[in-house]
Protein backbone atom coordinates (compact mmCIF):
# COMPACT_ATOMS: atom_id res chain seq x y z
CA UNK A 1 0.00 0.00 0.00
CA UNK A 2 1.38 3.74 -0.79
CA UNK A 3 0.12 6.89 -1.03
CA UNK A 4 -0.91 6.66 -4.95
CA UNK A 5 -3.26 3.49 -4.24
CA UNK A 6 -5.00 5.95 -1.50
CA UNK A 7 -5.02 8.73 -3.00
CA UNK A 8 -6.80 6.74 -6.08
CA UNK A 9 -9.49 5.02 -3.66
CA UNK A 10 -10.58 7.94 -1.64
CA UNK A 11 -10.13 10.79 -4.02
CA UNK A 12 -13.41 8.41 -5.66
CA UNK A 13 -14.61 7.56 -2.34
CA UNK A 14 -16.68 4.42 -2.41
CA UNK A 15 -20.15 4.62 -0.55
CA UNK A 16 -21.65 0.62 0.68
CA UNK A 17 -24.44 -0.19 2.42
CA UNK A 18 -25.24 -2.28 5.32
CA UNK A 19 -28.36 -3.35 7.27
CA UNK A 20 -29.72 -0.52 8.81
CA UNK A 21 -26.97 2.44 7.20
CA UNK A 22 -25.93 3.86 4.19
CA UNK A 23 -22.20 5.11 4.43
CA UNK A 24 -21.41 7.65 1.71
CA UNK A 25 -19.22 10.71 1.12
CA UNK A 26 -20.33 13.66 3.57
CA UNK A 27 -21.77 16.39 2.32
CA UNK A 28 -22.49 20.10 2.79
CA UNK A 29 -25.69 19.52 3.20
CA UNK A 30 -25.38 17.41 6.13
CA UNK A 31 -24.65 20.13 8.01
CA UNK A 32 -27.70 20.67 10.33
CA UNK A 33 -28.20 16.98 10.87
CA UNK A 34 -23.94 16.37 11.61
CA UNK A 35 -24.38 19.94 13.96
CA UNK A 36 -27.08 18.13 16.09
CA UNK A 37 -24.33 15.93 17.87
CA UNK A 38 -21.76 18.28 16.82
CA UNK A 39 -22.64 20.55 19.12
CA UNK A 40 -22.69 18.55 22.23
CA UNK A 41 -20.22 18.74 24.83
CA UNK A 42 -20.65 15.05 25.80
CA UNK A 43 -20.32 14.07 22.60
CA UNK A 44 -17.10 15.08 22.48
CA UNK A 45 -16.14 14.55 25.93
CA UNK A 46 -14.01 11.55 24.68
CA UNK A 47 -12.87 13.14 21.24
CA UNK A 48 -10.20 15.17 19.88
CA UNK A 49 -11.92 18.06 18.54
CA UNK A 50 -14.13 21.02 20.18
CA UNK A 51 -17.93 21.44 19.99
CA UNK A 52 -18.99 22.67 17.10
CA UNK A 53 -20.58 26.74 17.54
CA UNK A 54 -23.23 26.62 15.08
CA UNK A 55 -24.25 25.32 11.47
CA UNK A 56 -22.09 27.79 9.54
CA UNK A 57 -19.34 26.18 11.81
CA UNK A 58 -20.08 22.89 11.05
CA UNK A 59 -21.13 23.92 7.12
CA UNK A 60 -17.50 25.28 7.02
CA UNK A 61 -16.39 22.51 8.10
CA UNK A 62 -18.10 20.22 5.61
CA UNK A 63 -17.03 22.39 2.97
CA UNK A 64 -13.29 21.84 3.46
CA UNK A 65 -13.83 18.16 3.70
CA UNK A 66 -14.77 18.26 0.67
CA UNK A 67 -11.33 19.30 -0.93
CA UNK A 68 -9.88 17.04 1.21
CA UNK A 69 -11.90 13.99 -0.39
CA UNK A 70 -10.56 15.55 -3.57
CA UNK A 71 -7.15 15.53 -2.80
CA UNK A 72 -7.29 11.68 -1.79
CA UNK A 73 -6.44 13.19 2.20
CA UNK A 74 -9.96 12.22 3.87
CA UNK A 75 -11.00 8.68 4.86
CA UNK A 76 -14.38 8.97 6.64
CA UNK A 77 -17.73 8.48 5.81
CA UNK A 78 -21.06 9.47 6.72
CA UNK A 79 -23.26 7.31 8.49
CA UNK A 80 -27.00 7.70 7.12
CA UNK A 81 -29.85 5.64 9.07
CA UNK A 82 -31.82 4.05 6.06
CA UNK A 83 -35.12 4.65 8.01
CA UNK A 84 -34.91 8.35 8.11
CA UNK A 85 -32.21 8.54 5.81
CA UNK A 86 -30.79 11.05 8.54
CA UNK A 87 -27.22 11.87 8.94
CA UNK A 88 -26.59 10.46 12.11
CA UNK A 89 -22.64 10.05 12.91
CA UNK A 90 -18.86 9.53 10.65
CA UNK A 91 -16.43 6.45 10.24
CA UNK A 92 -14.03 5.69 8.73
CA UNK A 93 -9.75 5.43 8.58
CA UNK A 94 -7.89 8.70 10.80
CA UNK A 95 -5.05 7.80 9.19
CA UNK A 96 -2.84 4.96 7.77
CA UNK A 97 1.01 3.59 8.17
CA UNK A 98 2.54 2.82 4.70
CA UNK A 99 5.24 1.59 6.00
CA UNK A 100 3.49 -0.68 8.17
CA UNK A 101 0.47 -1.64 5.88
CA UNK A 102 -1.85 -0.71 9.49
CA UNK A 103 -4.38 1.86 9.98
CA UNK A 104 -6.12 3.95 12.61
CA UNK A 105 -10.15 3.69 12.89
CA UNK A 106 -12.79 6.70 14.49
CA UNK A 107 -16.11 6.80 14.92
CA UNK A 108 -18.77 8.79 16.21
CA UNK A 109 -23.05 8.20 16.31
CA UNK A 110 -25.34 10.44 17.21
CA UNK A 111 -26.82 9.79 21.09
CA UNK A 112 -30.16 9.39 19.70
CA UNK A 113 -29.13 6.83 17.74
CA UNK A 114 -26.43 5.07 20.16
CA UNK A 115 -27.45 1.77 22.04
CA UNK A 116 -28.68 0.36 18.79
CA UNK A 117 -25.06 -1.10 17.09
CA UNK A 118 -24.80 1.05 14.47
CA UNK A 119 -21.34 2.05 15.35
CA UNK A 120 -20.77 -2.12 15.41
CA UNK A 121 -22.65 -2.13 12.19
CA UNK A 122 -20.53 0.76 10.27
CA UNK A 123 -16.76 -0.33 12.06
CA UNK A 124 -17.66 -3.91 11.16
CA UNK A 125 -18.09 -2.72 7.41
CA UNK A 126 -14.78 -0.33 7.23
CA UNK A 127 -12.72 -2.72 8.98
CA UNK A 128 -14.00 -5.13 6.07
CA UNK A 129 -13.05 -2.82 3.34
CA UNK A 130 -9.85 -2.01 5.25
CA UNK A 131 -8.40 -5.99 5.24
CA UNK A 132 -10.46 -6.66 1.83
CA UNK A 133 -9.59 -3.69 -0.44
CA UNK A 134 -7.63 -2.18 1.44
CA UNK A 135 -5.05 -5.08 2.34
CA UNK A 136 -4.42 -4.15 5.42
CA UNK A 137 -2.43 -6.23 7.51
CA UNK A 138 -3.60 -4.61 11.07
CA UNK A 139 -6.25 -2.05 11.62
CA UNK A 140 -6.39 -0.10 15.76
CA UNK A 141 -8.42 1.77 17.20
CA UNK A 142 -8.25 4.17 20.41
CA UNK A 143 -10.29 5.25 23.28
CA UNK A 144 -9.75 7.98 26.03
CA UNK A 145 -9.89 6.23 29.15
CA UNK A 146 -13.42 6.48 30.25
CA UNK A 147 -14.96 5.82 27.30
CA UNK A 148 -15.65 2.20 27.82
CA UNK A 149 -18.93 2.32 25.62
CA UNK A 150 -16.56 2.93 22.43
CA UNK A 151 -14.08 -0.19 23.58
CA UNK A 152 -17.13 -2.36 23.71
CA UNK A 153 -17.78 -1.48 20.39
CA UNK A 154 -14.28 -2.15 19.14
CA UNK A 155 -14.79 -5.77 20.99
CA UNK A 156 -18.01 -6.36 19.18
CA UNK A 157 -15.71 -5.73 15.78
CA UNK A 158 -13.46 -8.29 17.01
CA UNK A 159 -10.57 -5.81 18.54
CA UNK A 160 -8.63 -6.71 21.33
CA UNK A 161 -7.52 -4.64 23.63
CA UNK A 162 -3.41 -4.68 23.77
CA UNK A 163 -2.80 -1.41 26.38
CA UNK A 164 -2.86 1.12 27.93
CA UNK A 165 -0.20 4.70 27.39
CA UNK A 166 -0.84 6.94 30.43
CA UNK A 167 -1.01 10.30 30.06
CA UNK A 168 -0.27 10.02 26.35
CA UNK A 169 -2.23 12.66 24.43
CA UNK A 170 -2.39 16.30 25.32
CA UNK A 171 -5.62 16.97 24.01
CA UNK A 172 -8.01 20.24 24.74
CA UNK A 173 -5.41 21.31 27.64
CA UNK A 174 -5.17 17.95 29.34
CA UNK A 175 -2.80 15.04 29.04
CA UNK A 176 -5.16 11.83 28.34
CA UNK A 177 -4.74 8.18 28.91
CA UNK A 178 -5.17 6.33 25.75
CA UNK A 179 -6.07 2.75 25.69
CA UNK A 180 -5.47 0.41 22.25
CA UNK A 181 -7.33 -2.28 20.82
CA UNK A 182 -6.30 -4.11 17.47
CA UNK A 183 -7.27 -6.51 14.76
CA UNK A 184 -5.08 -8.32 12.49
CA UNK A 185 -5.93 -9.50 9.03
CA UNK A 186 -5.38 -13.20 9.37
CA UNK A 187 -7.82 -12.91 12.81
CA UNK A 188 -10.10 -11.86 10.21
CA UNK A 189 -9.71 -14.05 7.75
CA UNK A 190 -10.02 -16.47 10.09
CA UNK A 191 -13.32 -15.51 11.60
CA UNK A 192 -15.22 -14.29 7.91
CA UNK A 193 -15.58 -16.42 4.55
CA UNK A 194 -13.95 -14.05 2.02
CA UNK A 195 -17.43 -14.48 0.33
CA UNK A 196 -18.71 -12.11 2.75
CA UNK A 197 -16.98 -9.04 1.57
CA UNK A 198 -19.52 -5.94 1.15
CA UNK A 199 -20.62 -4.45 -1.68
CA UNK A 200 -18.88 -1.47 -2.74
CA UNK A 201 -20.55 1.41 -5.11
CA UNK A 202 -18.24 3.22 -6.41
CA UNK A 203 -19.17 7.01 -6.61
CA UNK A 204 -16.57 10.19 -7.26
CA UNK A 205 -19.86 12.31 -5.84
CA UNK A 206 -21.43 10.23 -3.03
CA UNK A 207 -24.55 10.27 -4.53
CA UNK A 208 -27.11 7.32 -3.56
Amino acid sequence: MNKHFIYNIFSSIPRFETEHLLLRRMKVEDAEDMFEYACSAEVTRYLTWNPHADVPNTREYLTYVQKQYEEGEFYNWALIYKPDMKMIGTCGFTSFDDDNNSAEIGYVVNPAYQDRGLATEAVKEVIAFGFQKLGLNRIEAKYIEGNEASRRVMEKCGMSYEGTHRSALLIKGEYKTISVCALLRDEFLTSHKESASPTFAWDKNGAL
